[in-house]
C-alpha cells in the first residue's frame, strides 16, 4: 500500500482547491517579448509545471518605472494582460492554479529601463550595491532618487490597477512582492529608508507603504485573493534592518489584521543559507498569522514533510528544482532523480534550458 504524505495531499486555500501542498516559487527567467509581453513559450513553460498545487508566477512589474531587469513581464498594459491570459488559460487547462507576483523594483534598476532615462525611484536616495540585467549582462544599479510624498499614492494605485489587470488576465490571485530588497522592502528597512515624513522613522511609519498597498489591492480584488511575500533576514539586493524581529512581528500582525490569504516567507538568505549570523524565529511568525503560511528556502522532500508534520507550515515552496524538472511533484512523489540545472540558460534566451527539460515519461 502506498503511503500518502501530507505534502501530496489536497489543500483548500480559501475558495481555491489545490491538488497538493507544493508551491512553485516565483522564478525570473527574462523571456518576455517586446513590450514586456508574456509569450506563447512562457505559456508552455508554466503549463508544463501545472502539477504544482499552486504556481506563483515570475515577478511582474506594476508600472514601467517598476522594471529592473531585461525582458521581465509587466501587468500594466492591455498587451501584457492578453499575453498573461494565454499563460493562465494554459495552466488551467492542465489542471493547475496560478497567482501572479506583483513587483516594483525601486532602486534595483538601471536608467536603461526608466522612462526618459530618469533615475529609479526609492524611499531614499541610497544607491544599492547590487546589479541588474541589461542587454544580456549584469551591470550596476543606477543612483536612485527619493519619491516625493505626493507621488506615493500613485505608486500605491499602480498596485491596485495591476491586481485588477491580473483578474482580467485570469489569475487565481496575486502575491505582493515585499521581499528581496525591492521597493516595498526598501520602505520597510531602516538601512534603506531614511525618510523623515510619515513613511520613515519608526516601524509604524516604515510599514505604512506596505499596508497602503495591501489595503488598495484587497479593496480591488479581495483579501481572499491576496498573498504577501516577505524575507525577514535575507540580505538580497543590499538590504538590511537593525531589528528584523520587531519589524516583521509588526508586519505580520498588520497582514493578519487585514485578513490576507497567505504569507510566503523566505526563511534565511534568498537562495542561500537558511541560518545567518542574526538569529530569527520563523516559528513565531507562523504563530502570529492565522492565514496560510508558505515556507520557502532550501526545502527538500524530507524537510518539507517534517515542516508539515510539525505544523510549521501549510504549504512548501520549491524554486530552482522546478526549473529543470517540469514534473517535480511526480519526481518527489516517486523519489526519482532530478535533472541537472543548466545555469547558462537561466536568464534570457529561448526554449533551450527553459521548456526542453525532459519529464520522467520522456526518460
Amino acid at each position: 500500500m502506498t503511503r500518502t504524505f501530507a505534502l501530496f495531499s489536497p489543500y483548500r486555500l480559501a475558495a481555491i482547491d489545490l491538488a497538493n501542498r507544493i508551491v512553485m516559487a516565483p522564478l525570473t527567467r527574462d523571456r518576455a517579448g517586446p513590450g514586456n509581453v508574456p509569450t506563447p513559450l512562457m505559456a508552455d513553460y508554466y503549463a508544463q509545471r501545472a502539477g504544482a498545487g499552486l504556481i506563483i508566477s515570475e515577478a511582474s512589474q506594476v508600472c514601467p518605472e517598476g522594471q529592473g531587469y531585461e525582458a521581465t513581464p509587466g501587468i500594466h498594459s492591455p498587451e501584457q494582460v492578453a499575453g498573461w491570459r494565454r499563460v493562465t488559460d494554459a495552466v488551467h487547462a492542465a489542471g493547475g492554479r496560478i497567482f501572479i507576483q506583483l513587483w516594483h523594483v525601486g532602486r534595483i534598476s538601471n536608467i536603461a529601463f526608466q522612462p526618459g532615462g530618469a533615475a529609479p525611484v526609492a524611499p531614499s536616495a541610497v544607491r544599492a550595491n547590487a546589479k541588474t540585467f541589461v542587454k544580456g549582462e549584469f551591470v550596476p544599479t543606477s543612483e536612485p532618487r527619493a519619491l516625493e510624498t505626493a507621488e506615493i499614492p500613485g505608486v500605491v494605485a499602480a498596485y491596485a490597477t495591476a491586481a485588477r489587470n491580473a483578474m482580467d488576465a485570469g489569475f487565481d490571485g496575486v502575491e505582493i512582492h515585499a521581499a528581496n530588497g525591492y521597493l516595498i522592502d526598501q520602505f520597510l528597512r531602516d538601512g534603506t529608508n531614511r525618510r523623515t515624513d510619515a513613511y520613515g522613522g519608526p516601524i509604524a511609519n516604515r510599514t505604512r507603504f506596505l499596508f497602503e498597498v495591501v489595503d488598495a489591492v484587497t479593496a480591488a480584488i479581495g483579501p481572499e485573493r491576496t498573498g504577501v511575500r516577505i524575507a525577514p533576514i535575507s540580505p538580497a539586493n543590499d538590504i538590511a534592518d537593525s531589528d528584523p524581529t520587531a519589524l516583521f512581528s509588526a508586519v505580520v500582525d498588520g497582514l493578519d489584521a487585514r485578513g490576507v490569504l497567505f504569507i510566503h516567507v523566505i526563511e534565511g538568505a534568498t537562495g542561500g543559507a537558511r541560518t545567518l549570523d542574526q538569529p530569527f524565529d520563523f516559528k513565531a511568525l507562523r504563530k502570529r498569522f492565522r492565514g496560510a503560511y508558505i515556507a520557502n528556502n532550501g526545502y527538500d522532500k524530507a524537510m518539507a514533510e517534517a515542516a508539515l508534520a510539525a505544523d510549521d507550515a501549510d504549504l512548501i515552496a520549491f524554486g530552482r528544482p522546478f526549473i529543470a524538472n517540469p514534473d517535480l511533484v511526480e519526481r518527489l512523489r516517486r523519489d526519482a532523480p532530478l535533472n541537472d540545472l543548466k545555469r547558462e540558460s537561466l536568464y534570457g534566451g529561448g526554449a533551450e534550458g527553459y521548456t526542453d527539460y525532459p519529464a520522467l515519461a520522456d526518460q
